[in-house]
């Protein structure tokens, strides 16, 4: 149990919070500022780099993520100072994965050799569509173009590179979806997250859609139609789900992700980033202030954490189970018995299997592929 961690890796999460402007469909913690003194930032990264690193000094770092807001406004040199920081703060796995999340504009484009030259060595991309009608629409301010452009230049920088879409737009048949997956299909991209366009309270979008002015949204039926499309499509081009929103070539996934699907612990560092981390046998979940500015002012004085809180044996189990169902590979049944220190609820077993949503094995219980669409309902029963 209090190594339970070691399931699911070690990896360090790093958010940077600007964007150039905000998209309108966007919840993420994500702030557009005139100014940014990158100088100040990185001395606050090290320092809480500094600070996780001295409690977790004997791991080894399986993967590093620059999320965001865009962190491809980071010049090549924050980057660079930062893995400097890390380097010396963990011992690197031989086949450590870096991430950099990316705009796939002409100024973010031009910055890639220098990333991969810090040590960055995958890049996830936005290109959210890949017509310019729907790109104006979802407050893109890149084009097609550009986007592939960008994809060209980052295919010469870095041996993995992803790129997400979202469907079920506005005024999107399933016709359009399937020829616009197609085409990235033929890009030769080894990873893609396919995302529904979700109507997020406190957004732009979710502001027009109670006022009624959000139209031409897929109907239910149609957007589940486009799921169903894309797990048939990207399994015939050798890119299955491994993920409920992922796909990948063989040993192409997103490690970092299959860090938090697998419930290992990841350090968060920067505004509203989370964390989950095992000391002295026990697991805590940790959060940082949400503001940027007060991030920044309380990293400078020595800890950026909002909160730490202990979590309870069941606490665990239950995000186990909910992080773990989303992947192809399933729950280990022993792994949840072990954490909550009981068996998996027999009557709701045995109701999901009747309902052919879930499948069991002896070490694994599965979402099936009727199971996934509805995978919300599956956890409710397991977890009632």
């Amino acid at each position: 149990m209090a190594e339970d961690w070691r399931n699911g890796g070690f990896g360090l999460y790093i958010h940077w919070p600007f964007c150039q402007s905000k998209c309108p469909y966007c919840d993420f913690n994500s702030h557009v500022a005139e100014t940014i003194n990158q100088d100040r930032w990185v001395r606050a990264y090290v320092s809480e780099i500094r600070r996780y690193a001295a409690e977790t000094k004997d791991r080894v770092l399986n993967t590093v993520f620059f999320g965001g807001g865009t962190p491809s406004l980071m010049t090549p040199e924050t980057v660079n100072t930062i893995l400097d920081e890390v380097r010396a703060g963990w011992t690197l796995a031989n086949d450590v994965e870096i991430t950099l999340e990316a705009n796939p504009g002409s100024v973010e484009a031009a910055r890639f050799a220098g990333y991969a030259d810090a040590g960055v060595n995958r890049v996830s991309m936005g290109f959210q569509a890949l017509n310019n009608r729907d790109l104006k629409r979802l407050g893109r301010l890149h084009s097609v173009e550009e986007a592939r452009q960008a994809f060209d230049i980052a295919r010469k920088s870095f041996d993995r590179v992803s790129f997400d879409l979202i469907y079920a737009r506005q005024d999107q048949s399933l016709s359009d979806w399937t020829a616009e997956l197609s085409e990235a299909l033929s890009m030769g991209v080894d990873h893609l997250s396919l995302y529904q366009l979700t109507i997020e309270q406190g957004t732009a979008f979710g502001d027009r859609y109670n006022a009624g002015k959000l139209r031409g949204l897929p109907e239910d039926d149609d957007a589940a139609d486009m799921y169903l499309a894309t797990q048939e499509i990207c399994e015939k081009a050798g890119m299955p789900a491994y993920e409920v929103s992922n796909h990948a070539q063989p040993d192409q996934e997103s490690r970092h992700n299959q860090i938090y699907w697998r419930y290992g612990d990841y350090v968060g560092i920067g505004p509203g980033a989370h964390g989950r981390l095992t000391l002295g046998g026990a697991r805590c979940a940790t959060d940082t202030l949400l503001a940027p500015g007060a991030w920044l002012k309380a990293a400078e004085g020595g800890n950026g954490d909002k909160s730490r809180t202990q979590l309870s044996n069941e606490d665990q189990a239950v995000e186990y189970l909910m992080m773990s169902l989303r992947l192809s590979e399933g729950s280990d049944i022993e792994r949840y018995q072990q954490l909550s220190g009981k068996p998996m609820p027999e009557d709701a077993v045995d109701n999901l299997l009747s309902l052919g949503l879930i499948d069991v094995d002896n070490r694994a219980l599965r979402a099936t592929t009727t199971g996934r669409p509805v995978l919300n309902g599956v956890l409710r029963e397991l977890l009632a």
